[in-house]
């Protein structure tokens, strides 16, 4: 359900919608809230500061919007399905668009293009939901890809409580734990179907979900956790032993280590509980979640080999050593940028380049760019050398090698290693870069400093024109 504040009466509000032809659609979920206390109150939920970048999902005729634009807000964005709505605020605010302050979308907000968002500040995102579709928008704007930092939603009580329930509730579901991975949910308020027009027939919910702080993320294989969860409460009548492939023995004692019944079933396990089974080994020990210690080339001012020390000699001695970026471009001109995984040691969940990483014992720099490659993001390339970097304190005192390659994708991210990552157009990066640098690595933002101005150049590297 669509639900809208305006500051108008109903009867106002009746008339203008019959003058630009729309009727409270059933199949869009359209109530309309009158209750602007409620509309000011929610837009507050949000702590609107002078650099966020505000996401409204399903404005309609400027619910929320009138308030929004009353914030510090750098950047506002609305998306809204129906293209009349949509047509009826582009009107109405033409004059904050012109100021590029304001853009809006018409568009599904459960598929919404990402990466569009990127690029302007923290984003927050806010809306009034409609029930068919609230679980969808949710799943898409906390997926790891997501910019979003903090959302305030209004949806139907029964989502709320679902996404907010403990283990043992009965409405403790698949979607609590997948969310709860990553993210909090907390209940703001409780919202009568008497303030909306029409009336609907159920309760709603105003929540906020915002991060869990990166300390808190419970190590866990991102993939094999949403298989897990998925089958727990696929079957959540069965007794989980009975359903994960684990022997009797390893399950029986790691429940009792966990103080849970043997019995236990999908909506008795907390979320971290769920993360910890992803790395449960069948042989009933846990994996190790850090591979064995990395041993790196030392080498002299003149990058020549004349030592070979585990990883944490180098660094804690600030021994010179060796590391090299790659940069992937598709097709379109596009280049590839991953997102650190929040438990990496140095810069976790900040932007970097395709690839990166250390020079092993024995290689070359060609072949760790290689290596690195298949080892973080699954794929492999062509590649080019474009600039090699002195070491300094700067680079922490890394010798570096710059490599560009060619990719479509696929990509298979490794767990701890990479969060997530996409194509991106080059002049959107070099904005990105501009207003928000804290969000990439410093060795990024050195390479990106000297290369971004010369894209078409690499891209020609490995793409015919």
């Amino acid at each position: 359900m669509f639900l809208y504040a305006l500051p108008m009466s109903k009867a106002e509000l009746r008339a203008r919608l019959d003058e630009i032809g729309v009727r409270p659609s059933k199949m869009l979920g359209q109530n309309f809230l009158l209750d602007t206390n409620l509309a000011r109150a929610i837009v507050a939920d949000l702590d609107p500061q002078p650099g966020d970048h505000l996401v409204e999902v399903g404005p309609g005729m400027g619910a929320l919007t009138v308030h929004i634009l009353e914030s510090p807000a750098r950047r506002i964005t609305l998306i809204e399905r129906d293209h009349r709505l949509a047509g009826e605020l582009r009107e109405r605010y033409a004059t904050e668009m012109a100021s590029g302050r304001l853009e809006i979308i018409q568009g599904d907000g459960a598929k919404a293009d990402l990466r569009s968002l990127y690029g302007f500040g923290p984003v927050k995102m806010l809306g009034n939901l409609p029930y068919s579709a609230s679980t969808a928008i949710i799943t898409h704007f906390t997926m790891p890809f997501s910019p979003a930092c903090r959302l305030v939603l209004m949806v139907q009580r029964e989502v709320g409580e679902r996404l907010a329930a403990t283990p043992g509730h009965g409405d403790y579901a698949a979607l609590t734990v997948q969310l709860g991975r990553r993210w909090r949910v907390k209940k703001l308020r409780i919202v009568p179907p008497d303030v909306f027009w029409p009336r609907p027939a159920v309760e709603s919910i105003v929540i906020e979900v915002s991060p869990r702080p990166v300390a808190d993320l419970p190590s866990c294989d991102p993939v094999r956790f949403s298989e897990l969860v998925r089958l727990g409460f696929h079957s959540r009548r069965k007794q989980l032993g009975s359903l994960l492939d684990l022997s009797k023995a390893t399950w029986e004692k790691w429940a009792a280590a966990k103080g849970h019944p043997v019995t236990a079933r999908a909506e008795d396990l907390p979320v971290d509980d769920w993360a910890e089974l992803t790395l449960l080994g069948r042989d009933g020990q846990h994996p190790e979640v850090d591979p064995p210690e990395e041993i790196f080339d030392v080498v002299d001012e003149s990058d020549a080999v004349i030592d070979a020390r585990p990883r944490h000699e180098v660094h804690v001695n600030k021994l010179l050593h060796r590391a090299v970026h790659i940069w992937l471009f598709n097709r379109a001109g596009e280049l590839f940028l991953q997102k650190r995984s929040p438990w990496k040691q140095n810069h976790p969940d900040l932007w970097c380049s395709s690839t990166a990483g250390h020079v092993d014992a024995g290689e070359s720099y060609e072949e760790a760019a290689h290596r690195e490659l298949m080892e973080e993001i699954g794929v492999d390339s062509p590649l080019t050398k474009i600039w090699k970097i002195e070491a300094s304190a700067e680079t922490g005192y890394e010798f570096l090698e710059v490599f560009v390659g060619r990719s479509e994708g696929p990509f298979l991210f490794a767990p701890g290693e990479v969060e997530t990552g996409s194509f991106f157009p080059v002049e959107q990066i070099r904005h990105w870069m501009e207003r928000t640098p804290e969000e990439f690595t410093p060795l990024f933002r050195m390479i990106a400093t000297r290369f971004l101005n010369e894209t078409k150049r690499l891209f020609m590297l490995n793409y015919d024109s």
